[in-house]
């Protein structure tokens, strides 16, 4: 028997694919620093937990396909906090970003269309293309320029008569970029110029830096009809097993499209938006002192990477992800050997290939991303042994 073709083609995710080796070298008794993927070691909130500890139903019965109206309600109440107006019609919750990211490309695209994107970018964006039918068409972006959106001549050349959708994310996976209001105000104008939509992964808006704040999409006036937003909890309560997102627009034909789609999978997770609620009842100052904390983090990676004359690299803006480029021919083989032969004191690094975050074939071979999402003691081991391992890489 024969698989599809699609089963066959889909991309291994870079931030994923080496677990295997990360966990064989566990078992030779090494430590692994894990910088590969983004999953923060910062507390969920109590109160996440308390909630579902709370729950009294005797039944833990099907909620319903678009989300329970209480999860809507405060989440209506936190965009608003950001002066951004939402009624619960614009509100579909998603099991977790991802789901809400297959929904919004379903949503604005048929088999064969075509969806712009700046790379490098969220490498499971791949993924949920190729499960779509959808093809990604890449605006390539330079560490240079800090990733920020070239001039819209650019996109201007990867328009066709099939494309759909531009798809930005600010605070940047991978990158850290986070876009400034002018162009996220040039790539909406562009949008309504071509007849696009515009999606926005917008699931780190909360983490910037260094005075910075997040401009939504939400905020761009006269794309009501055409944007659309893909949230999550994952990052912003650091609750990323919970499995909590959404979609959000206040076009009504695509939310209605939205919501069939939701009921074809019946309903996302009741005791985890239970949880929610809670979440988006903290004070809005609860993110002070957790910003605080990725900036320190951010700021001593950033400090030892660049002390090594070869690597080239821009300070993050926002999110918990640097973009770095490696004086190495490849960050896979660099990123295997870290797992299978380096080994400073019984420990090493466990790092994500920048391959995986392009669509270009060979863009991103010496570039690698890592997630300063470990605590500041460990994080700054695990970049001095980076840097030693460079120093002996012979790849």
């Amino acid at each position: 028997m024969k698989i599809s073709a699609r089963a066959q083609s889909i991309q291994e995710s870079p931030i994923r694919k080496l677990t295997a080796l990360a966990n064989a070298a566990k078992k030779r008794g090494t430590t692994v620093y894990y910088l590969n993927i983004g999953q923060p070691d910062i507390h969920t909130p109590a109160v996440f937990l308390q909630k579902i500890i709370a729950y009294g139903e005797k039944v833990l019965s099907y909620g319903p396909s678009d989300g329970l109206e209480a999860l809507k309600e405060a989440m209506a109440k936190y965009f608003a906090f950001f002066n951004i107006t939402l009624e619960h019609k614009n509100i579909v919750i998603a099991t977790g970003g991802s789901e809400a990211i297959s929904f919004a490309f379903n949503a604005v695209a048929d088999p064969g269309d075509e969806i712009i994107i700046p790379e490098p970018f969220y490498t499971n964006y791949n993924g949920y293309a190729s499960l779509c039918n959808v093809k990604i068409v890449p605006v390539t972006t330079r560490a240079e320029d800090g990733f920020h959106l070239p001039d819209m001549s650019e996109f201007e050349k990867k328009v066709g008569p099939r494309t759909r959708a531009i798809l930005l994310c600010s605070p940047n996976n991978p990158t850290g970029t986070v876009y400034s209001a002018e162009e996220l105000k040039a790539i909406g104008a562009f949008a309504k110029k071509h007849d696009l939509f515009l999606i926005a992964d917008e699931v780190y808006k909360e983490f910037t830096y260094d005075g910075k704040t997040h401009f939504s999409v939400l905020q761009l006036l006269g794309l009501e009809d055409r944007v659309i937003v893909v949230d999550s909890i994952s990052k912003r309560y650091s609750a990323c097993g919970a499995r909590i997102g959404a979609v959000i627009s206040r076009n009504e034909e695509v939310m209605k499209g939205i919501a069939k789609f939701a009921q074809a999978r019946l309903c996302p997770p009741t005791l985890e938006q239970v949880g929610a609620v809670g979440a988006y009842e903290l004070p809005h100052d609860y993110f002070k002192e957790v910003m605080a904390e990725y900036q320190k983090r951010r700021d001593i990676l950033f400090s030892i990477l660049t002390s090594h004359p070869g690597i080239i690299l821009q300070k993050p803006e926002g999110a918990f992800y640097i973009m770095a480029k490696l004086p190495i021919r490849d960050g896979e083989t660099f990123a295997r050997w870290l797992l299978n032969e380096f080994n400073e004191k019984n420990e090493t690094v466990m790092i994500a290939p920048g391959e995986g975050f392009y669509s270009t074939p060979g863009r991103g071979k010496d570039e690698v991303r890592l997630a300063y999402v470990i605590e500041i003691p460990k994080l700054e081991r695990a970049a001095r042994l980076l840097l030693k391992a460079l120093d002996r890489f012979k790849g």
